[in-house]
């Protein structure tokens, strides 16, 4: 294939399953092409068949840089360019902060998010010599508030969260764009996919009633992958896309409650935050 080609050609790492997977078929539904990456390529075998010409697929592990480079490399060998990065690979762990061994939260960081942060960096000097290009970044609802029990994953998000707004203005002006997507809850494998922490009685009244939820919400959340997948592409064919995409409605009403309590203390607590002006 060569850049005539049209379409846009999308690099999409943790495509084995959830938003991933999703993210190929409506980027195809879009007639755009995809290299579509996993850890185990062979879990990609029904979207090669399916996609046909418009979808190659290479192993990636966003753990190893060298894993990394080589499925940048592929996308450019096979397509020739990069139009769309998508930074979806990720893990969790369910725990309380003092039920989560430390070595959990650095295997969450080193997945979720530097190995987004590597695989941006390798393939940033393609967008930049293009003079464009969109990253998207996969956060979740859980990067802008924070529950019980994912107190991990929820800092890597966050982080992940943070990342995206520095890139936008870091890349605004190159011609680069950048969208943090921040789901709710899909019906996808994460619920079953989780790590459990060995649980601390003490914490059955708060962490514990998380790991309830989402033992019990297995099959039941309330929001279609497909569908988000096609509003996301759908939010990349708009000429201006916003920063922050929040999916679901789960999402939306979280992040309003929220930010009406955060702004309740901000105003109860404002005379003193203004007294340490040095008169």
């Amino acid at each position: 294939m060569t850049n005539e080609t049209p379409g846009r050609v999308w690099l999409i790492s943790g495509c084995s399953s959830g938003f991933g997977r999703e993210l190929v078929r409506a980027a195809l539904a879009a007639g755009d092409r995809v290299m579509a990456t996993a850890r185990r390529p062979e879990t990609l075998a029904d979207l090669a068949a399916a996609g046909g010409d418009r979808v190659s697929t290479a192993a990636m592990d966003v753990t190893d840089p060298a894993s990394i480079r080589a499925a940048v490399e592929a996308t450019l060998a096979v397509f020739g360019r990069i139009d769309v990065l998508v930074n979806n690979a990720g893990v969790s762990v369910i725990g309380a902060v003092e039920e989560t061994p430390v070595e959990y939260l650095r295997s969450m960081f080193d997945v979720n998010y530097f190995g987004a942060v590597e695989l941006t960096q390798a393939v940033l000097p393609v967008m930049r010599e293009q003079g464009n290009g969109t990253i998207v970044v996969m956060s979740s609802i859980g990067g802008l508030i924070t529950f019980p029990g994912l107190s991990g994953y929820n800092a890597t998000k966050h982080a992940l969260k943070s990342l995206g707004e520095a890139l936008s203005l870091e890349l605004t002006p190159l011609g680069i764009r950048v969208v943090v997507v921040e789901p709710g809850m899909f019906r996808t494998q994460f619920s079953t996919s989780l790590q459990w922490t060995p649980e601390n009685p003490a914490y059955h009244a708060t962490s514990g009633e998380l790991r309830k939820m989402v033992k019990s919400v297995v099959g039941q959340e309330p929001n279609d992958p497909a569908k988000g997948a096609a509003a996301i592409v759908k939010v990349l064919e708009s000429e201006n896309p916003p920063l922050h995409f929040l999916l679901g409605e789960d999402a939306l009403d979280g992040l309003h409650q929220h930010h009406e309590a955060l702004l309740a203390d901000v105003t109860t607590w404002e005379s003193l935050s203004r007294s340490t002006t040095i008169s």
